[in-house]
């Protein structure tokens, strides 16, 4: 475990909405005070770093952060056809962004709201924008993955949709960003999950939940973390991020405060 290393994602803070009258110095500036060596930041919370990349480095080396991924969604969950070329060129913008940073992956979200229409489609269009999206990353010189989520109206809810969509994807390109929060949600084995998958691991997003689904703070639910850290750390591509990413109810109310919990609780598992 001595590679392992301990990162924080923003959309905690996202959870504020209008609520959060901050920017992105105060979300490196907690996260930093809470312990933690990275951030994974999403293009909602970048603000004017967005288009400054140089600035961002040195704003994350001022305080000891790396850059572990940029994550980026689509209002068209990268399933809808006439969006397709649109939302590659975002992917082309981000991924020249995060290749300013050694070592960062270009997340990208899964659908959490769809139109009408057969889900094979869904998956078949969300493919093709992950597929060559992990072209324009590769030109890049980074890393492309996918992060499922079990929001709303999700395209990857249970197993049956992450193997539907896992068997589209290019084995060697396409890597997955496993959020034990969302593979609980949807009702799945954990650690065959991880296991089945093991080859596409990139990093991990540690959150937890309940018996009933709903969002716990870390170590307070049914993730059983020691297990899951094991697992993943067996995985060939895992570059030994765990982000820890925190939705539950203290978190909405104050995400400094709950990130700073959770950095101790994972001192039960890692240093």
């Amino acid at each position: 475990m001595a590679d392992v290393r301990i990162g924080c994602q923003t959309f905690t803070w996202e959870m504020l909405g209008e609520g959060f009258n901050g920017g992105p110095d105060d979300l490196l500036d907690a996260i930093a005070a809470g312990g933690y060596g990275g951030i994974e930041i999403t293009d909602t919370m970048i603000g004017a770093y967005g288009s400054q990349p140089e600035a961002f480095a040195r704003a994350l080396d001022a305080r000891g952060l790396a850059l572990v991924a940029f994550t980026f969604s689509s209002a068209s969950g990268f399933t809808e056809i006439d969006e397709v070329e649109r939302d590659l060129e975002t992917a082309r913008r981000w991924a020249n962004f995060a290749a300013r940073f050694p070592g960062a992956v270009l997340s990208m979200g899964s659908a959490t709201v769809m139109s009408g229409g057969p889900r094979e489609e869904k998956f078949r269009i969300a493919a093709e924008v992950y597929n060559r999206a992990s072209e324009i990353g590769s030109i890049a010189g980074i890393e492309v993955a996918v992060h499922p989520s079990s929001h709303h109206d999700t395209l990857l809810f249970d197993r049956a949709d992450y193997d539907a969509l896992f068997k589209l994807l290019d084995p060697a390109s396409v890597g997955w960003v496993p959020d034990t929060g969302h593979i609980l949600r949807g009702g799945m084995d954990m650690l065959d999950t991880l296991r089945t998958h093991a080859a596409r691991i990139r990093y991990l997003h540690l959150k937890d939940v309940d018996a009933t689904g709903t969002w716990a703070m870390l170590g307070r639910g049914a993730c059983d973390v020691p297990a899951v850290i094991a697992e993943a750390a067996k995985a060939p591509g895992f570059n030994g991020w765990l982000v820890l990413e925190e939705e539950s109810e203290e978190a909405a109310s104050d995400p400094a405060r709950a990130v700073r919990t959770n950095r101790e609780t994972m001192r039960r598992f890692v240093s």
